[in-house]
């Protein structure tokens, strides 16, 4: 079993965070079908489905020629009015006919791939991960951006953004068979680029779709809120200059931190792996502290101010 993901994560152009009924509105990429939504315990929507049909070469790291035909899932997800994400995935599985099938074949099996020959799943794998998609080259992450970038055009929103955020990028590999069901394997690889590969047993095939683009999502507010501080100079500007620059991180970011929160039992267990090593939460709590505490200097900065200017007058 393999599977292939991608998963671009970005602020969602308005000013303001968006009602959530205005993100099912701006979610509606497929006429007459059904956007999933939650309020607890975080806004959240979903768009429906999309498939898109492929018939390409399939990513390799030895550089093999392995024909792939089938279709690919993607769609578009808003968190708390605030963060947009646009997901690909699908399954590579070994075709049968060992030719190219009619597409009703394909369409008859959403969300996967088939491959005209016999093929190598820990080359594709790591060829996925590791090697720059090429125009004639399966590439999961144009389909995701360009879901995301359908999303972003919705007349509700005003295109005013509160910061300029970069999108990242998460592309993913799940394998079964290949060591303890659950392991995972995390690494930044550059400042918009990340890379997971995860084993999972069958009954959670899917669940791990879900699972990564949780992680995108923190992975990419906590990317976001150390840019902020970076940015900040703390130590170096006026103590109001800090907190000016800190505001919009304060304003729209520091209430979306919910690792897992609605992940299901095999989901939440690979989370607290990721607590341990490489710590995502310990590192956001020590970045919001730092935020918070600048935050409490600058208040009592202002406060002894105020209280010269008293006792002067």
């Amino acid at each position: 079993m393999l599977m292939l993901g991608e998963i671009q994560t970005g602020l969602l152009q308005n000013s303001a965070s968006v009602p959530l009924l205005l993100c099912v509105e701006a979610l509606g990429l497929v006429p007459g079908e059904r956007v999933r939504h939650s309020e607890r315990p975080i806004g959240y929507a979903v768009s429906p489905d999309l498939l898109t049909g492929v018939d390409c070469q399939l990513p390799t790291n030895s550089g093999a020629k392995v024909r792939g035909i089938g279709t690919v899932i993607s769609r578009a997800m808003i968190t708390e009015g605030r963060v947009l994400q646009g997901s690909a995935f699908t399954r590579i599985r070994q075709g049968r006919a060992g030719r190219r099938l009619s597409w009703s074949y394909y369409l008859s099996k959403p969300g996967e791939v088939e491959t005209t020959g016999r093929f190598n799943p820990e080359d594709i794998a790591v060829g996925f991960l590791t090697r720059e998609q090429e125009i004639s080259v399966l590439d999961l992450g144009a389909i995701s951006g360009r879901t995301m970038d359908e999303v972003q055009k919705s007349r509700d929103l005003d295109r005013r953004p509160p910061f300029r955020g970069a999108r990242t990028r998460l592309r993913w590999v799940a394998m079964q068979g290949k060591g303890a069901a659950g392991d995972i394997q995390f690494c930044v690889e550059s400042q918009t680029l990340r890379t997971v590969r995860i084993d999972v047993p069958d009954s959670a095939v899917w669940d791990v779709v879900e699972l990564c683009e949780d992680l995108a999502l923190h992975d990419w507010l906590l990317t976001t809120l150390k840019i902020f501080i970076e940015r900040s100079r703390m130590g170096e500007g006026s103590r109001s200059q800090v907190v000016d620059k800190l505001q919009p991180a304060i304003d729209h970011l520091l209430h979306l931190w919910m690792p897992a929160a609605r992940l299901g039992e095999w989901g939440a267990s690979i989370w607290e792996r990721l607590e341990r090593q490489p710590g995502f939460s310990r590192q956001w709590n020590t970045m919001v502290h730092r935020i918070r505490d600048q935050m409490l200097i600058s208040a009592i900065a202002l406060l002894s101010d105020a209280l010269d200017g008293i006792r002067r007058s």
